[in-house]
Order: structure tokens, then C-alpha cells, then sequence
């Protein structure tokens, strides 16, 4: 009892020590984790583990709310905390005013640009400068023609600085002034009169014969060069001279790529721009001479004519006079020079170039140095009665000899005077490929179609799936058709029949389009080829897959492509 007495003592001692909190204290702050121990399992032993988690330290437990309490109104704490949220508000309001001032300042997305005037066409082309006249300009008008071409005779083309030509280029300039309507000029600048100051400063000055393919001294003949399409020689003697005459006796070839024709070609481009002349197309540009080698022409592989003899122009083949090598980069050095009288002006030729290689830059493959080229056959196979040939082949042909991104002239001119098909369909079809229509006044392309179906022709090459869509090419033989269309825009599907008879537009159909679309436009004679059933009627429905379209006719409907799923 004495010792439970101690016991006792001790016990109240001890909580004495620990003090009135001490026990709740040291709870709080201890956090112990006990284990059992399994011992002697004959005896029942066990043996009991205390210690703290996290490896014997006190675990973090955060400060309590009365001791967060204790700075809520702590002049410090708020002040920090006003200066955090000050801060946030205005860097949220400065994100949200810069990004308005983004939107604002970013440049706009730049709406296409419309295709220059020489693109848009359709041209009419006249005759020569000496017989224009008042009324072409209503020739002009009812085509909605874009340029109007005139002729040059080839003997002015060096003259046009003489008072007397000058003062006929003006009045051909004025007769359009107040319309829509731009002067082109087809010229032939490579050969030059016997009488003209190029060939008198030659003869009297050895230095300036560079311009002409000049032999001096030469007792033979230079070569078997003929005249072009002729079978005399294609060499004049002047003096003790030989000089090159490929074309009319007394005219005398010009080195196209010499700096004295150079300058003076280039002075004529100019001349004619400050003059109101804005495009200029160039005749005999596969017969520039480029050369310095006189070799002789060899034998042709394949003639027209097995018939014809070595004293005869066809009989050669003629590669060491025509289509040279550097023909592109010469033509595009004229380029350069109209572009730079005039940004608005263009540069061309007036024949088909035959082979499109050539006429390409040397240093930039595919690229021209003129503005449209002409090229192919498309334009003869389409108006023949029967053609010997796919058109959809014949197109897809002439655009990739020609290169995917030409834009094109489409000789009308070329139309077969007895053709079958009706003129308006071929106006409108051709109207729709990439590249602009050429139209000779004098040609059926002209005399047998009406203005309303020029200006409906117009109102679609001025819309964006027009200038700036894509092609593609549609396989249903007889019939050939294609597809303009640009994102956002109405796609244009464009059907001809070449045939006598209707045809079923039995076309494989991309899942891009619809089988339903609307008539837009048709050819003027659509209609009076077909019987009750088969007629259609502008802004009407028809089913592509249900369409005949009428003999020697052409149809453009309208389409919203479908979306892919």
C-alpha cells in the first residue's frame, strides 16, 4: 500500500509537470503509429512497435483557421492580396484589348484578284490599220470584246516614229478612246526593206551588220537555205554580199537577238505604247534568226510530200532555221520591255508557236516568255462534221503540251467555214477553257451569233470559277465536257455534242457532284435540235444522269458541289 501510495504520487506529479494543456498538446503534435509484432507463438508473446509515419518525422498537417485567422486583417496580407487582384484584372483586360487590336490591325485576307483586261477577252481581231473605221467599234461592242486587233503592215513596223504612220495609229487609238475596248497590234519585226535606214547603215557601216545575217565577200552561195514556202535561195547578193531574205525578195532578216535590233525594236514597243497601244502580238516568231552557225538544212525524216525535190521547201527540215534554242529568253527581253512601258500592256504572238518548249525560259521550266500563247489543234477538231479523234483526248492533249498553267488563245479564226456545229456552241464551249477567245470579224464564229450570247458568255468569265477554279476533264466519248469550280463559288459543268444525233450524258460522276444541277446556258440553236421531251429551259432542273444533250450543241449548267461526308 506504501508503494501504491508512491505510485499515486508520482502519477499526479507527473501531470502536474505536463501542465493544465500539457496532454492535448502533445496529442496534437505526436502522431504515432504502433505495430504488432507477432513473437513466440508456443508462449503467446508479442512484441508492440511505436514510432511516426514518414519514417519518424512529423507529418505536415497545415496551419489551423484560427491560426489563418491571425492575418486576414494583417495590413500586409492585404495589401498583397489587392495588388494579386488589381494585377489579374488588368492583365486579363490587356489580353482582351490586344487580341481586339489583332483583329482589328491584321492584314484582311486579299479577295482574288481579277484577271487582267488581255485575259478577260473575248479580242476581236480586224484587218489592217489602214482599213479601220468607225464602225468597228460596234463590231467591238457586240462581241464585248476586251482588246481589238489590227494588223501593222510589215514594211511600218520600223517607220511608226514617220509622221504619216504615227498620225494612223492615233486615229485607230481614237476611234476606241471612251470605250472598253484596248488597241492591239499584230507586227512583224523580223526582216526590214531594202530601202529602210537599218539596211542603208549597214552598207555604208560594216559595224552595224550585225543585225542582219550578213556573209561578206562570199563568191558561193552560203548555204541550201530556201525562200519560206518557195524554191529559190533564201540568199540576196548586195554589193560583194550575201544577206539572208527568207520571205519577200528585198527584205532582208533581222538577228532578233542582236543589241542593234534590240534597241531598236525595243524603241518601237515603246514608241507604240506612249502612242495608247496596249498589246502587241508577233507574226514569224518560229523564223527568228538567232543563229551564227550556216550550216546546211538536212533532209526531212517525214516530208508532206514524197514528191518534192531538194530544189523545194519542203523538203527539208528546216532546224537550223526555225524554232531555235533561246527563242524564249529572247522574246521575253521584249516582254520585259512593254511591262515596263506599261504594266498594264501585254506581249504575244499571233500564230500557233507549234512547239511550246521553245518559247519557254531557259532558266524556269514551264514558264513563257510571252503572255498567251497559241497552241494546238483543239479548236479545227472540235468544229469538224466527224471528228477523227477523242475530244476529251485532243483537249486533255493541248493543255498539257502546252502546260497546265498557260492560258491560251483560242483561234475562232480556225472554225471550219462549213462546219456543222453550231458557232454559238462553239463560242460558248471554248469561251469556258482556261484562256481567252481570239474572234476574226470575217468568220462564222462572228457573222452567226448573236450579242446576248457574248454577254452571257462574258457575265460567266467574270465570275470566280471562272478565273480562278479548277479544270477538270469528263470522259463520256462522243460528248466532251469539263468542270470549272472554286471553293465557295458555283461550279460550271460544260457539255458539247459534236454528233448528229443526242447524246446520254453517261458520265462517270465524281462524288464531289451533285446529279441534279441547273441550266444556266445553252446554244442558240439547243432547243430547235431536239424534240418536246428533250428541251430545256434557263434556271431549270435536270438530272445529269437522265440528260441528252442535242446534236452540235453545248449546255452549261450550274452545280453546288456536295460535301464530303
Amino acid at each position: 500500500m506504501v508503494q501504491d501510495e508512491k505510485a499515486a504520487h508520482a502519477d499526479g506529479a507527473d501531470e502536474q509537470m505536463l501542465g493544465s494543456n500539457g496532454v492535448e498538446d502533445k496529442l496534437a503534435e505526436r502522431r504515432d503509429e504502433v505495430k504488432f509484432i507477432k513473437g513466440d507463438h508456443q508462449n503467446g508473446d508479442a512484441k508492440i512497435d511505436i514510432g511516426t509515419v514518414n519514417g519518424g518525422k512529423p507529418a505536415f498537417t497545415g496551419m489551423s483557421k484560427e491560426e489563418l485567422m491571425k492575418y486576414a486583417n494583417d495590413p500586409f496580407w492585404v495589401r498583397l492580396r489587392w495588388i494579386f487582384f488589381v494585377c489579374f484584372w488588368a492583365i486579363w483586360v490587356g489580353m482582351l484589348v490586344g487580341a481586339i487590336l489583332i483583329i482589328i490591325g491584321a492584314p484582311k485576307c486579299a479577295a482574288p484578284q481579277p484577271l487582267p483586261w488581255y485575259k478577260r477577252g473575248p479580242h476581236a481581231k480586224f484587218a489592217s490599220v489602214e482599213t479601220c473605221r468607225p464602225e468597228d467599234v460596234q463590231v467591238a461592242k457586240k462581241l464585248v470584246s476586251a482588246g481589238a486587233i489590227y494588223e501593222l503592215p510589215a514594211a511600218l513596223t520600223y517607220d511608226v516614229k514617220k509622221p504619216e504612220v504615227e498620225e494612223k495609229i492615233k486615229h485607230l487609238v481614237a476611234l476606241y478612246q471612251g470605250s472598253d475596248t484596248r488597241v492591239i497590234l499584230d507586227l512583224t519585226p523580223n526582216y526590214a526593206a531594202k530601202n529602210s535606214q537599218l539596211v542603208q547603215d549597214a552598207i555604208a557601216n560594216p559595224e552595224k551588220r550585225s543585225a542582219f545575217v550578213w556573209v561578206s565577200g562570199g563568191k558561193a552561195l552560203p548555204n541550201n537555205w530556201l525562200k519560206v514556202g518557195g524554191n529559190r535561195s533564201a540568199w540576196e547578193k548586195v554589193g560583194d554580199n550575201y544577206v539572208l531574205s527568207q520571205f519577200e525578195d528585198g527584205y532582208y532578216d533581222l538577228k532578233m537577238n542582236s543589241t542593234i535590233i534590240r534597241n531598236e525594236f525595243g524603241a518601237v514597243l515603246k514608241h507604240l505604247v506612249a502612242l495608247g497601244v496596249r498589246g502587241f502580238r508577233l507574226k514569224n516568231t518560229k523564223f527568228f534568226a538567232l543563229f551564227d552557225s550556216l550550216e546546211d538544212e538536212q533532209i526531212s525524216s517525214s516530208p508532206k510530200d514524197f514528191s518534192l525535190g531538194p530544189n523545194e521547201y519542203g523538203f527539208y527540215s528546216h532546224r537550223q532555221t526555225t524554232f531555235l534554242s533561246g527563242l524564249g529568253d529572247v522574246l521575253y527581253d521584249y516582254l520585259s520591255i512593254v511591262k515596263n512601258a506599261s504594266d498594264e500592256a501585254f506581249f504575244s504572238v499571233a500564230e500557233d508557236v507549234m512547239e511550246p518548249q521553245v518559247y519557254q525560259l531557259s532558266g524556269d521550266s514551264g514558264a513563257y516568255g510571252i503572255d498567251l500563247p497559241m497552241y494546238g489543234n483543239f479548236v479545227k477538231v472540235l468544229s469538224k462534221s466527224k471528228p477523227d479523234t477523242s475530244l476529251q483526248k485532243e483537249l486533255d492533249n493541248t493543255l498539257a503540251q502546252s502546260g497546265t498553267d498557260s492560258w491560251l488563245q483560242w483561234n475562232l479564226a480556225d472554225v471550219y467555214v462549213d462546219t456543222p456545229q453550231d458557232p454559238s456552241a462553239l463560242a460558248m464551249f471554248l469561251s469556258l477553257l482556261p484562256g481567252v477567245p481570239v474572234v476574226a470579224v470575217d468568220a462564222v464564229a462572228y457573222q452567226n451569233v448573236t450579242e446576248e450570247t457574248y454577254r452571257q458568255i462574258t457575265s460567266l468569265r467574270k465570275t470566280a470559277s471562272y478565273m480562278h477554279g479548277n479544270l477538270n476533264l469528263y470522259q463520256a466519248d462522243p460528248l466532251v465536257a469539263f468542270s470549272r469550280i472554286k471553293s465557295g463559288n458555283p461550279g460550271y459543268f460544260v457539255i458539247f455534242n459534236p454528233t448528229e444525233l443526242p447524246q446520254a450524258s453517261n458520265f462517270t460522276i465524281p462524288d464531289n457532284l451533285p446529279d441534279k444541277m441547273t441550266v444556266s446556258y445553252f446554244s442558240e440553236q439547243y432547243n430547235n435540235n431536239m424534240d418536246n421531251s428533250g428541251k430545256v429551259a434557263h434556271a431549270g432542273r435536270v438530272n445529269l444522269k437522265d440528260l441528252k444533250v442535242a446534236p452540235h450543241s453545248s449546255i452549261i449548267l450550274t452545280y453546288v458541289p456536295v460535301k464530303a461526308e
